[in-house]
């Protein structure tokens, strides 16, 4: 993120996302742009919501609730601020600032090209705000005009000098802006812009670094899947910046960085994107596995600036902050910080969001309290925008040590997360993306029963300034608000199946992955004696039973070739009662080691918004095959096969691909002494993962990617 600097001539922002998303939104009945968000209907529409309590997503980290702090704010460090971030609930603090972090020189407290910086800013001071507050620091080690030496010595004051502690050190902010792939905002003073030249000093950083401090953790940039410069390959280089960085500084690092920016055309369209990001971060984790080598299982991943980047400062922003950060949660990642604590009002930012509030186009989450050329002011100095309330209900659903669970809606405008806690409880966050109707929430229940007392009800709507606390309701039913935030926080029934003493089976592994089979081993339960363990698999928000096991590993068979698998061991205690449930562990069965038949899948450029796709069949069986017909499915709905192709002819039903070929290469010789190769350009709104398998005349074939 390029800063927006607070002084008393604002520059405008200057970070732009450079996808080319398009989403269209189907809203419900009644929505109109612009309406009222009181405008409830007499006998709101219903919208079921199943909550699967079997289907574990991870627990909660301490450091999953992030917030970007910069070093151009005046008021980091005020009291204020120490009381407003406290009350929050921020366990993360990122610092010195975006792009900012390619530029500033700890020592000094000063930034190359002359870039503000606010007195009281420095980093001892911001180090007192994030231990006032009980969070963790997350630093950019400058890469962008620093040195490796630069870095080590801020390791050494404030790890060894100070003791501060500070675990998590990223190299360099968004990097891939630096000019190289044409979009200039990063600053680069190195003579190669190059993907490789960037991972080859990363390497250098964390060896100097961790020389000095051997217990912390590095960060290397990578780009988000599906988004510029993502599947962009630069002159001369090998492969896309991913790719690069991965094969190269995977040994060295500890954890991917990444941001998250959905395209800002319109408010529907920023809130139904963070339906986009799961397949996103699969596909990161995707690259990870394949590129960075035996230490791809240890690389975790962060997401350290996220934010509507659209109406932000509105409930627009809220609601978005509220979905983004468990859906980023139950995707794997470890961390997430919002951009950013205060940012200030541009001259052209003021608009009117979908409720009528006004936007001010203050990307912060706090007011900066200034006014614009034309006399426009924001509110004062400190006041909370809707994204403050939003991370300060994530707590009310979540605390660190809380198990995420799988929950749906069939709705597209009523998003909602879950999660069990570990006071035995249940938490469920409904989330009204519409601005104009009121739904009825019917709340099912999947492998937990409710309390039928009434539940204690937390509520942040349109144009609140502040979280309201009621009984409402029931277990069964809830009425969501328009443009509101609601979690529902529900006791066990006395009856509840659940075993309350037995903790989840610890950390599943998949092993001897095959076309047709796969191994899962995990660590035991602990807390009391343990009969069986169940493996169940993930449907959405069904789970099908695979097997249960007295051992802690279990084979699982008759699996599909080329298909993703996600699956939960849970513990049974003595009386029949399920511990929580493990942590999820995801694996995609191979295509066969042997067939008749044999595929090459490559992409080899892209450009944000498409990719190019190469396709190689061989018949490696005995016998010459005349006519042939290769069929795959694009396993995700934000991609497809465009207009245009080369060498065969497509047939496209839905993601369903069938491919038949020209004349001159229907032939396929036996025993793999010919190919046939042909292509497409593909279109793309988000991840673009590589088709799971291909069938040749109804034959499975051994297939290799280059994703």
């Amino acid at each position: 993120m390029r800063p927006l600097m607070l002084v008393s001539s604002t520059p405008t922002r200057g970070r732009r996302r450079w996808s080319l998303i398009a989403l269209t939104v189907a809203l419900a009945a009644g929505f109109t742009p612009g309406g009222s968000a009181g405008a409830a209907a007499a006998n709101p529409p219903a919208v079921n919501v199943t909550v699967n309590a079997r289907e574990g997503l991870g627990v909660v980290p301490e450091t999953a609730y992030g917030l970007n702090q910069a070093v151009w704010d005046t008021n980091m460090n005020t009291s204020a601020s120490v009381d407003l971030l406290g009350r929050a609930g921020v366990r993360m603090m990122r610092y010195p600032g975006g792009s900012y972090g390619d530029g500033y020189h700890w020592q000094t407290h000063t930034v190359s090209g002359g870039g503000y910086v606010a007195p009281g800013t420095d980093f001892d001071a911001f180090m007192h705000t994030t231990q006032a507050i009980g969070a963790q620091a997350i630093l950019i080690a400058n890469y962008g005009s620093g040195t490796p030496q630069e870095a080590a010595d801020w390791v050494r004051y404030a790890n060894v000098t100070k003791g501060y502690g500070v675990k998590y050190w990223e190299i360099g902010n968004e990097i891939f802006g630096n000019g190289y792939y044409g979009a200039n905002w990063e600053l680069d003073y190195h003579d190669s812009k190059s993907a490789t030249t960037y991972a080859n000093l990363v390497v250098q950083y964390a060896s100097a670094m961790k020389a000095v401090d051997p217990t912390i953790k590095i960060g290397a940039v990578v780009t988000d899947p599906g988004n510029w410069p993502d599947g962009v390959v630069g002159s001369g280089d090998t492969g896309d910046w991913n790719r690069t960085v991965l094969s190269i500084a995977g040994p060295s690092i500890d954890f991917a960085i990444m941001h998250y920016y959905p395209n800002h055309t319109t408010a529907a369209d920023v809130l139904q994107q963070t339906k986009l990001l799961a397949g996103e971060l699969v596909q990161l984790r995707q690259k990870i596995d394949h590129y960075a080598g035996p230490n791809a299982a240890n690389i975790g991943i962060a997401v350290t600036e996220t934010a509507s980047n659209y109406q932000s400062d509105t409930q627009v922003g809220g609601l978005f902050t509220a979905d983004v950060y468990f859906t980023a949660l139950e995707n794997g990642v470890f961390n997430i910080d919002y951009w950013d604590t205060r940012n200030g009002m541009p001259d052209n930012g003021v608009t009117t969001a979908p409720d009528g509030t006004t936007s001010y186009g203050d990307g912060g989450m706090i007011s900066s309290g200034n006014c614009n050329s034309d006399g426009v002011c924001e509110p004062p100095l400190n006041t909370p925008f809707a994204p403050y309330y939003a991370f300060q209900m994530l707590g009310k659903v979540a605390q660190p040590g809380d198990t995420l669970v799988r929950a749906g809606s069939d709705n597209a405008l009523l998003a909602v997360h879950a999660a069990r806690n570990t006071d035995g409880g249940l938490s469920v966050e409904l989330l009204n993306q519409d601005p104009a109707t009121a739904y009825t929430v019917d709340l099912h229940y999947d492998g937990w029963t409710p309390s039928t007392a009434t539940p204690t009800v937390h509520s942040f709507g349109s144009r609140s300034t502040a979280i309201t606390t009621t009984q409402q309701g029931s277990a069964g039913r809830q009425v969501v608000p328009p443009y509101s935030i609601v979690t529902v926080k529900l006791r066990p029934s006395a009856t509840n199946p659940v075993a309350t003493a037995l903790s989840a089976p610890a950390a599943p592994t998949a092993g001897a992955v095959t076309a047709t089979s796969a191994t899962i081993s995990w660590r035991p339960s602990t807390g009391g004696p343990v009969t069986r363990y169940a493996v169940y698999q993930q449907f959405g928000t069904n789970s099908v039973l695979l097997g249960d096991t007295t051992a802690t590993s279990f084979t699982a068979r008759n699996l599909i070739p080329g298909t993703a698998y996600t699956l939960n061991v849970l513990a049974t205690d003595t009386n029949g009662y399920l511990s929580l449930p493990s942590a999820p562990v995801t694996f995609t069965t191979g295509t066969p080691a042997t067939s008749t038949c044999a595929v090459t899948y490559d992409i080899s450029g892209g450009w944000g918004s498409g990719f190019v796709a190469s396709v190689t069949v061989t018949n490696t069986g005995p016998d010459p095959i005349t006519g042939w017909t290769l069929a795959f499915t694009m396993p995700a709905t934000t991609e497809s096969v465009s207009g245009s192709t080369w060498n065969a002819t497509f047939a496209v039903n839905g993601q369903n691909v069938v491919v038949t070929p020209a004349a001159y290469n229907a032939t396929l010789a036996a025993n793999a002494a010919n190919s046939a190769s042909f292509g497409f350009i593909g279109n793309q709104t988000g991840a673009n993962p590589p088709p799971a398998s291909f069938t040749l005349n109804g034959t499975v074939c051994t297939t290799t990617y280059s994703p």
